[in-house]
């Protein structure tokens, strides 16, 4: 089965990929640093006791 990477969009085999999703140690680095940079995040209310840790 092929699929598109994340970050590249490159096609690339799923089975035997030990990058997957991606297609590369790179592409995976990029998007942890896209992380790290707080580029994503993920929406939602904060429950109660996460809003008082911060």
């Amino acid at each position: 089965m092929k699929v598109k990477c994340p970050t590249c969009k490159q096609k690339i085999e799923w089975e035997n990929n030990p990058f997957r999703p991606f297609c590369s140690e790179r592409c995976k680095l990029i998007d942890l640093g896209a992380w790290a940079k707080g580029e994503y995040k993920i929406e939602g209310e904060l429950d109660d006791e996460m809003a008082s840790s911060n």
